[in-house]
């Protein structure tokens, strides 16, 4: 396989030169070193919020938010070590006494950290559709115990796709540009090099499929009870909070990992032509940010975040209308506008002491 496969093919112009091995080992000690300190960060809200939240609903979906920041950490640090040891023998794999292990842990690290979010986020939606439409149902089913049993599924799941091509000795392949291994692209000799990658991209797509009918289901249930006026307001603003949050994560997800998918599929199914690994690259790089995007949802996704903002764009906007999400200053206000004036209520008990008490009622002035 030449190492300049992306100026081979003719799908990119540009050349892999030494000149440009430093800069990738630049860039990939960024992506990694900034996707662990926004993993981190993230990871530290969660668990903080758990703690709060662990004894109720909402704690399940902190967990399965927990394991798909955990799964990115996870990610960033083993594929982007990776990434700095290959780049650090500047991608000569002839020159590894174990490359065929190296290479076949390094595709299998593609694949776990790559399906493990989407499936996670699939699940995440799935949790709060069930947690909108069906309460009584997630509040005795999703308990603490059985959503950490769900999350380990998940990764049992992932990881069983990402061992099969070495089950079944279809071994994990060094692609065009050298940098990092996959499934085969190019000149497959059995049925399992089509199957298997088809069976990674077509557990993405569901995913992304499931993430967005599920949103689509809570979002209309919120929209109908907030027309209706049902519900308490505070798990209301739960309710918005983690949709939010789910929302985002599915349209990150969705640009960032279906042009990878889509890519997989074709490119897996083309009868002719060549594979173009210019725009192969390019995809994967643009799937690797999705690790870093994700924990930021968090982040920036919060009830106090978000509050600040609402109250920040009614003060420029001038709009009365926004939602309020101090629930508890609402309520407070409106039970205060209920009590009758001052003077009534110390006319009240000036008629006679409380009962049952030697305590006099003090004399209004």
């Amino acid at each position: 396989m030449s190492r300049n496969g992306t100026a081979r093919d003719g799908c990119s112009s540009s050349n892999s030169t030494s000149d440009q091995t430093p800069l990738s080992v630049k860039d990939s000690v960024i992506s990694m070193s900034v996707g662990m300190l926004s993993n981190m960060l993230a990871l530290l809200i969660l668990a903080r919020a758990y703690r709060r939240f662990r004894l109720k609903t909402r704690a399940s979906f902190l967990l399965f938010a927990s394991g798909l920041v955990t799964t990115n950490f996870l990610g960033h640090f083993i594929n982007g070590s990776l990434a700095v040891y290959v780049y650090s023998v500047d991608m000569d794999w002839g020159a590894l006494v174990h490359r065929r292990l190296l290479c076949d842990f390094f595709g299998a690290s593609m694949v776990f950290f790559g399906l493990s979010p989407l499936l996670l986020g699939s699940a995440m939606a799935a949790e709060r559709c069930f947690g909108v439409t069906r309460p009584l149902f997630h509040s005795a089913a999703l308990t603490s115990r059985h959503t950490k049993k769900l999350v380990g599924l998940v990764w049992l799941l992932a990881a069983f796709v990402a061992l099969l091509p070495v089950l079944t000795h279809r071994s994990y392949h060094v692609q065009s540009s050298q940098s990092w291994c996959f499934f085969r692209q190019e000149g497959t000799q059995h049925w399992l090099d089509v199957l298997l990658p088809l069976l990674f991209s077509g557990l993405g797509l569901l995913s992304l499929s499931v993430s967005i009918l599920c949103n689509a289901v809570t979002g209309l249930t919120l929209l109908r009870s907030k027309l209706h006026s049902t519900g308490s307001c505070k798990r209301t603003t739960q309710h918005l909070e983690m949709i939010c949050q789910v929302l985002a994560i599915m349209l990150v997800s969705c640009v960032c990992w279906a042009p990878f998918l889509v890519t997989v599929t074709i490119q897996t199914t083309q009868l002719q032509g060549r594979p173009c690994y210019g725009q192969m690259l390019l995809v994967v790089r643009m799937a690797a940010c999705n690790q870093i995007l994700d924990p930021w949802v968090y982040i920036l996704l919060r009830r106090a975040v978000v509050k600040k903002l609402f109250l920040v764009t009614r003060g420029c906007c001038g709009l009365k209308s926004l939602y309020k999400w101090n629930c508890s200053t609402l309520k407070g206000s409106m039970r205060a506008r209920n009590f009758p004036p001052s003077g009534t209520y110390c006319g009240r008990l000036e008629t006679g002491s409380l009962p049952m008490t030697p305590i006099k009622p003090v004399p209004c002035t």
